[in-house]
């Protein structure tokens, strides 16, 4: 892989622009709460590589992302909120992916495109302590992002024009309920449809159960009735069990969790699948975490159409290489070990994947991840990540991938 200097300079030296940023005040009339507001500034670069064993040639790719903000102060319980991102390519030897970068076709695919974007601009409205609204563009992030998440990885994020209302009236539950009329993609506005946005009619429903000190669950609904992408309308059933027991001088944490899966909507397709996830996590008194976990997304045996999460952050899941973002038609099994240390200001994680087929016995290939990554100063900080996939199944050629990120934010 060849990283082209001058691209890196240009874009670290966009990190340390003068910061800009306002105090937010609370305020009694809307020209205050307008003028009171707080604005933000994030530049983010990264170089990306990208070797994988098939026909194209490797990714080289130098980002850098502008992101301006502003939160107004509140008034009569409103607020409003507006983000801009840009995304500039300093080295362009890549495919940005959703028809982008057409002339970058022989290229392997880094899914950060170049332009300009209202990433999110909503209206808030806090009713009192214990119920609120939010109307308009955002981020909606569900638990752990396995359903519906931003994918912040990317430098354009997944946002949503939605409607959201969450409270914590009931009794020891925190609900959150959003209907959703258009998923903003990450390729961006110039991508074609679907990859730049989907029109759905989607009902998000999850509640979230204290149980006591230690434990919560989690039941949740989600309907997807997606317009632009037939075959990702689904009806989702699930709930997820979490908690924690002391283990010697540091904890156990413990996750559980099951849904059931079939087609909804649009969905040329009549399937059942069903998912599960089971894992443990020792962390002690030293800095050092272990965990094991498995997680499954089966599939219908009648006709191989497998369980699916359209809204989800992908990349956090079954590999940093990203090589299962569509479910396979067999379903996938990742049997998973993870390991993290804090050596100082230093954070060190180690994730080791073996992928398999959830029905029959294919054996997709395993997958090592790592990262280094610290904060340099309150505004600063610094991440190195790799990822390296194996594979004697074609599907999946061996892939390797390589991070470096600086990002600044005020």
């Amino acid at each position: 892989m060849k990283c082209k200097t001058i691209g890196l300079l240009s874009a670290t030296a966009l990190l340390f622009a003068a910061p800009f940023t306002a105090a937010a005040e609370e305020s009694d009339s809307l020209a205050d709460a307008v003028k009171s507001g707080k604005a933000g500034l994030s530049v983010r670069a990264r170089y990306e590589g990208v070797d994988k064993d098939n026909a194209l040639d490797d990714a080289n790719a130098l980002t850098a992302r502008l992101r301006l903000n502003y939160k107004t102060g509140s008034f009569n319980g409103w607020s409003a909120f507006a983000e801009y991102d840009h995304v500039f390519h300093l080295i362009r030897d890549f495919n940005a992916g959703g028809g982008t970068t057409p002339t970058k076709g022989d290229y392997q695919v880094v899914a950060d495109p170049k332009g300009s974007d209202l990433n999110q601009a909503y209206l808030d409205y806090k009713g009192s302590d214990e119920w609120g609204l939010r109307l308009g563009r955002q981020k909606i992030l569900l638990d752990n992002h396995r359903y519906v998440g931003h994918v912040g990885w990317r430098q354009n994020e997944q946002t949503y024009d939605a409607a959201l209302f969450t409270t914590s009236a009931l009794e020891r539950t925190t609900l959150a309920y959003a209907y959703v009329g258009q998923v903003r993609r990450i390729f961006g506005q110039s991508a074609s449809v679907p990859f730049s946005k989907m029109n759905v009619d989607a009902h998000l429903l999850n509640a979230k159960v204290k149980l006591s000190d230690s434990w919560s669950v989690t039941p949740y609904v989600y309907y997807i009735d997606n317009k632009d992408a037939a075959a990702t309308s689904t009806s989702t059933f699930g709930a997820r069990l979490t908690g924690g027991v002391e283990a010697g001088e540091g904890k156990v944490s413990l996750v559980a969790e099951f849904a059931t899966q079939s087609d909804a909507g649009n969905n040329p397709v009549s399937y059942d699948a069903d998912y599960y996830h089971l894992g443990a996590t020792w962390a002690m008194e030293n800095g050092l975490s272990l965990g094991l976990a498995q997680e499954s997304l089966g599939t219908d045996s009648s006709n191989l159409q497998s369980f699916r999460t359209p809204l989800a952050t992908l990349h956090a899941f079954q590999g940093w290489a990203d090589m299962f973002l569509s479910t396979p038609a067999a379903g996938i099994d990742d049997l998973y070990f993870t390991a993290r240390f804090k050596l100082g200001k230093w954070g060190l994680t180690g994730v080791y994947h073996d992928f398999s087929a959830e029905t029959g016995s294919g054996d997709f290939g395993t997958e090592f991840d790592v990262s280094v990554g610290r904060k340099l100063t309150d505004n600063y900080s610094l991440l190195f990540k790799g990822a390296f996939f194996s594979s004697d199944d074609v599907t999946y050629p061996d892939t390797n991938k390589v991070w470096i990120m600086l990002t600044a934010a005020y």
